[in-house]
C-alpha cells in the first residue's frame, strides 16, 4: 500500500489535512510529535531533546552538532518503523523530505498564502495580527536555518517533494480527496520492489540509531546499509573486539535477518 507523509508550514493545517486525507484511505494517521514521544521513548532521551527544530527550545548548535545529529536520527527512524508498516499518513514540520525516495511514498509540502497561515495562527493561538505576523515569520526563518545548517537541506526547495499542495486554495476536504486520488494511483502502479526499498531503509535507520543510542558507539563513524534484511556495516576501527559488538547491536533490531561488517582493504606500502 502507499505511504503519505506531509511537512508543513507553520499555520498550513498540514496535521488536519492529514488526518483527513487518513480518514478517506481507511489508513492510521501519526503526528509529528507522536513520532517524537515515540522516539523519545524508544531511545531513553527527553521529548524535549528531540525537538531540534522547535522554537521553544534553545538553538541546536547550543547543545552541540553532534548531539542534534543523534536526536534526529532517532526521529527518523521511527518515523521510517512507522512507514513500513504500510497504510500510513503522517504528518509533522520536518517529515517529507526525510522519507527515501521509494516509488510506493508520496512526500508532499503542505503550503499555504502567508496572510492565510497569519489569520489560522492567530486564531489557534489567540494572537493579535501583528504578533502573528512575527511570530510567523520568525518560525519560517529559524526553521528553515536550522534545518539547512543540520542537514544541508533547504526545506522550501520544492525538488525534495513528490508534491507540493496549497492548503487553501480549496475546501481542505478537496484538497485531502485530491491526494487520496493520487495514493489510490501510485498503490495500484508501485513496483513490489519498492515497498522492500522502504522496508530496507528503516531497518538502516533503525541500526544506525540504535549504534548511536549505544554508550559505547555512539558517534563512531559505522555507515549502514540495508538490503534483502541484511545489513552491512563499514567504518574505520571495526576490528575486534568492537566489530562484535556493533554486530550484536544490530542484530538486535527487528526485522533484521543477517549482519555483515565490511573489511577494509590495508594501502599497499610504496616501495622505491
Amino acid at each position: 500500500m502507499a505511504v503519505i507523509v506531509l511537512s508543513q508550514q507553520i499555520g498550513s493545517r498540514g496535521n488536519e489535512l492529514g488526518r483527513l486525507t487518513a480518514e478517506r484511505l481507511g489508513y492510521r494517521f501519526v503526528s509529528g510529535e507522536e513520532i517524537v514521544a515515540e522516539a523519545a521513548s524508544r531511545y531513553g532521551v527527553s521529548a524535549d531533546q528531540l525537538l531540534v527544530f522547535d522554537l521553544r527550545t534553545p538553538h541546536f548548535w547550543q547543545r552541540g552538532k553532534a548531539d542534534s545529529h543523534r536526536y534526529l536520527a532517532f526521529v527518523r527512524a521511527v518515523m521510517l518503523r512507522e512507514l513500513a508498516a504500510d497504510k500510513i499518513v503522517a504528518a509533522g514540520r520536518i517529515l517529507a523530505h526525510q522519507a527515501p525516495a521509494a516509488g510506493c511514498a508520496m512526500r508532499i509540502r503542505v503550503t499555504a498564502p502567508f496572510a492565510a497561515r497569519v489569520r489560522q495562527v492567530a486564531a489557534d493561538d489567540k494572537m493579535e495580527t501583528h504578533a502573528a505576523e512575527k511570530y510567523v515569520r520568525d518560525y519560517d526563518r529559524e526553521l528553515r536555518e536550522r534545518n539547512q545548517s543540520l542537514t544541508g537541506v533547504d526545506i522550501e526547495d520544492s525538488a525534495l517533494y513528490d508534491l507540493v499542495v496549497n492548503s487553501a486554495a480549496h475546501p481542505l476536504d478537496t484538497v485531502a480527496a485530491m491526494i487520496a486520488g493520487g495514493a489510490r494511483i501510485l498503490d495500484e502502479t508501485a513496483p513490489p520492489q519498492a515497498r522492500e526499498s522502504l522496508r530496507d531503509a528503516a531497518l538502516a535507520a533503525q541500526v544506525r540509531a540504535a549504534l548511536l543510542a549505544h554508550p559505547k558507539v555512539r558517534d563512531a563513524q559505522i555507515a549502514v546499509q540495508c538490503a534483502g534484511g541484511a545489513i552491512r556495516l563499514a567504518g574505520p576501527g571495526l576490528v575486534a573486539p568492537w566489530d562484535a559488538m556493533v554486530i550484536e547491536v544490530a542484530r538486535q533490531v527487528e526485522g533484521v535477518s543477517a549482519v555483515e561488517v565490511a573489511t577494509e582493504e590495508m594501502p599497499i606500502p610504496l616501495t622505491e
